[in-house]
């Protein structure tokens, strides 16, 4: 029998995120989902009267493809995928897997040509900027040990988060945003980072359940060349197959000049030679969701923690909210601020805007998790 929170979450997907209608050709993406989760969202995107095209993948063989992967292969692969979702005017992700670290034996310049070839033209190319788009991950046993949770808690965990009042957020966000719009200067304190930048001119975003599930943040970019200090983010990072621990930049006129992750010290440097654009930040982020208070080395689930930032270094995307940063890489890496992870304060032309993770303004406070949740 099929979970009823299934046919909820596939209705928020096409519906509030989508807004899916007759008007609608849709691309449904699915890696490793159980087949009757697909299918329902599927049915449910026909109802809304859109034309539904499937692409069913599976990280084992995506694996095995990447392992193999050749520069004329990843274009070709590219042209397809380019023009099939030059045909959508939707798209929707849904991202299981059963084992996270599937892709860490990929060589990292095979990852970086792949990044080049691939996510360029199609996912920035075409997806982001030309379709309405929603990402989600699924919940599975191998993402309930990430998280430290038994498969019923964590689904329980995922359907709360998932299916949040995403209306009430984003009218508690509209604050945030305004002022964000209005900001020039903001200076960032917690233990080991000390990073002052301008937004002034960048606009930004309110993010409420339209393009990632889960989600709550409210995004902007730093003016590219404006960021000077240091960071220390505070939680593991998985990228490209491989965790993250201890990650810090230096950061000097919005360069990324020495970059440091222990161990990984120089995959995450040859990561960040893929090209010009990927020591510069292309996105930079506060993230308040009420349910998300602990890193899963998930990026959907952890850069929208209540009380972080993520810092990303890479592309941006296009305005309101990017500062015209091109880069194959978008590295969402993310500094949680409540006390339990070390405290710390955000500051915007001068004023405490959030101390320890709460927002101490009093027409921000709705975003707060006392508020949200």
């Amino acid at each position: 029998m099929l979970d009823p929170r299934v046919t909820k979450l596939a209705e928020l997907l096409a519906s509030h995120c989508c807004e899916l209608s007759s008007a609608d050709s849709v691309l449904i993406h699915a890696f490793d989902i159980p087949e009757e989760a697909v299918a329902e969202v599927v049915r449910v995107a026909q109802g809304k009267g859109a034309k539904v095209a499937v692409r069913l993948e599976s990280g084992q063989i995506r694996r095995q493809l990447m392992l193999g992967m050749t520069e004329d292969n990843a274009k070709l692969y590219a042209d397809i995928e380019k023009y099939e979702m030059e045909q959508m005017t939707a798209y929707i992700a849904l991202r299981g897997t059963h084992n996270y670290a599937e892709q860490s034996e990929v060589p990292g310049d095979i990852m970086s040509m792949w990044q080049r070839l691939y996510s360029t033209p199609v996912v920035f190319g075409v997806r982001v900027p030309k379709t309405k788009w929603v990402a989600l991950r699924w919940p599975t046993p191998g993402m309930a040990q990430q998280a430290n949770m038994s498969t019923v808690a964590f689904e329980n965990f995922y359907f709360d988060v998932c299916t949040l009042d995403y209306e009430k957020m984003a009218k508690a966000a509209e604050p945030l945003k305004d002022l964000m719009d209005r900001t020039d200067e903001v200076h960032i304190l917690a233990p080991g980072t000390d990073l002052k930048f301008s937004i002034k001119g960048i606009g930004s975003v309110s993010c409420s359940g339209n393009r990632n599930i889960p989600d709550g943040e409210c995004f902007t970019a730093p003016v590219k060349d404006s960021m000077n200090g240091v960071i220390q983010y505070n939680t593991v990072s998985l990228y490209q197959g491989t965790e993250y621990k201890d990650i810090r930049y230096v950061v000097k006129n919005g360069k990324i000049v020495e970059a440091t992750a222990g161990a990984n010290t120089d995959k995450l440097n040859d990561v960040l030679d893929t090209d010009e654009g990927a020591r510069y930040f292309g996105e930079w982020a506060l993230g308040y969701n009420p349910y998300v208070l602990h890193p899963m080395k998930d990026t959907l689930f952890d850069e929208k923690i209540a009380g972080s930032f993520h810092l990303t270094p890479g592309n941006a995307y296009d305005p309101p909210g990017g500062n015209g940063n091109k880069s194959s890489v978008h590295w969402d890496t993310v500094l949680i601020q409540r006390p339990d992870y070390g405290g710390g304060e955000i500051w915007f032309d001068g004023k405490l805007i959030r101390k320890d993770g709460l927002f101490v303004l009093p027409e921000l406070e709705g975003l707060n998790p006392a508020n949200l949740g």
